[in-house]
């Protein structure tokens, strides 16, 4: 099915988006695999390539666009690379909309064009040893010191952990407050007391850096306080239909990709003296897999048109995500049998898919939480 949500201009972004990802990115990706992190000049062409702060105001260097389906764009196209490392989705659509709808002119004017030109990369510090998505357990504390904050506490997990300059962390300003006791602070690079633990060895996306990020005593200053005191709650809550809706638009051009390639690697691949594709299982599967996938692109499609207009709500955006991110998975487990033992090989693109793709329905909200919210929206 021909798609209908893009314009020429969203197609011609498409074609800025290929050539970055084949000139800066697809020749260094095995080297950044490697060294479990991605180099920073791959940021800074990000950035002179206008792929950074699409939605940022042109004053401060960024696109000028709230047209999300350019956001789309770039998500599918780093999707279909398996370029998860550089983590520009996270940057862009999740961190970006705190600091433009929250953030005061001065905040703005100090951070916004070093996000856009990749000089300052980002990164959100919520989850916790103890705490993951239940927000209330957040022990990370911030006591008010008159003109600074004194921020005590851990975080773990955290994606761009090891390159980031600008870490929103999300600490408790009101002990006695629950989730709703907690407030942004916003820490940089070289703060006193901020330190970086360990690049964390995952199962997969290796060559995105996730760290251990530990704060002893830091002075934060006041004018580094993000959004309203004590308003994390809120905040956080406001930007998830986006953040889940990023993660979901990743997933199903993950899928689709993944998918191709079987399709050609079945075709070519025989067993008993004939090509797999030949073997009914083998259509059938590929069958089952190719219809899923148009059917969870059409949806996710109409959600993108949705959140474009302002229009998507929590309970669609947790339905795209969950329901994306699980097929992805079954796409590429499936994919990786069909390519028998080969698929188990790291040579074979399949096999990265297969362990990259796995936390999507983990982080944003694991599949479990989607299915709450959904539930309740219904229910309640």
């Amino acid at each position: 099915m021909k798609r209908q949500i893009f314009t020429e201009d969203h197609e011609a972004f498409r074609q800025t988006v290929r050539t970055f990802l084949a000139k800066e990115v697809e020749p260094h990706y095995e080297q950044w695999e490697k060294d479990g992190i991605v180099s920073r000049d791959a940021w800074l062409s990000a950035g002179r390539q206008g792929l950074l702060g699409l939605a940022v105001p042109e004053e401060y260097g960024g696109g000028g666009t709230d047209d999300f389906r350019y956001a789309a764009v770039l998500g599918e196209e780093f999707a279909r690379a398996g370029a998860a490392g550089i983590a520009v989705g996270l940057h862009n659509d999740i961190i970006g909309p705190y600091l433009t709808s929250l953030a005061t002119g001065e905040q703005k004017r100090r951070w916004l064009p070093g996000f856009c030109s990749g000089e300052i990369i980002t990164a959100i510090a919520m989850t916790e040893p103890g705490a993951g998505s239940d927000l209330q357990g957040i022990r990370t504390t911030a006591e008010d010191a008159g003109d600074h904050w004194v921020l005590n506490g851990s975080k773990t997990f955290i994606s761009n952990g090891i390159l980031a300059d600008l870490v929103i962390v999300v600490a408790r300003t009101k002990p006695e407050g629950g989730a709703r006791g907690l407030s942004l602070l916003v820490v940089e690079r070289g703060m006193d007391g901020f330190e970086r633990g360990r690049n964390l060895d995952k199962i997969g996306q290796k060559s995105q850096d996730t760290a251990e990020l530990f704060f002893n005593d830091v002075r934060v200053p006041k004018e580094n306080l993000l959004g309203e005191l004590h308003g994390a709650f809120v905040h956080l809550m406001t930007n998830l239909a986006q953040e889940r809706l990023a993660i979901a638009v990743g997933a199903i051009a993950g899928a689709e990709e993944i998918l191709r390639q079987t399709t050609g690697y079945v075709k070519e691949r025989e067993a008993f003296g004939r090509p797999l594709a030949r073997l009914q299982h083998v259509r059938f599967e590929i069958a089952e897999l190719a219809t899923e996938c148009a059917v969870t692109r059409a949806f996710l499609d109409r959600c993108i048109e949705d959140h474009a207009k302002g229009e998507l709500d929590a309970a669609h955006a947790s339905m795209a995500k969950w329901w994306a991110t699980e097929l992805q998975k079954r796409v590429t487990d499936r994919c990786l049998q069909l390519h028998g033992g080969y698929g188990y090989m790291n040579e074979f693109p399949v096999a990265r898919a297969y362990t990259d793709g796995r936390i999507q329905t983990i982080y944003g909200g694991t599949t479990e939480i989607m299915k709450e919210i959904i539930g309740r929206s219904i229910l309640d």
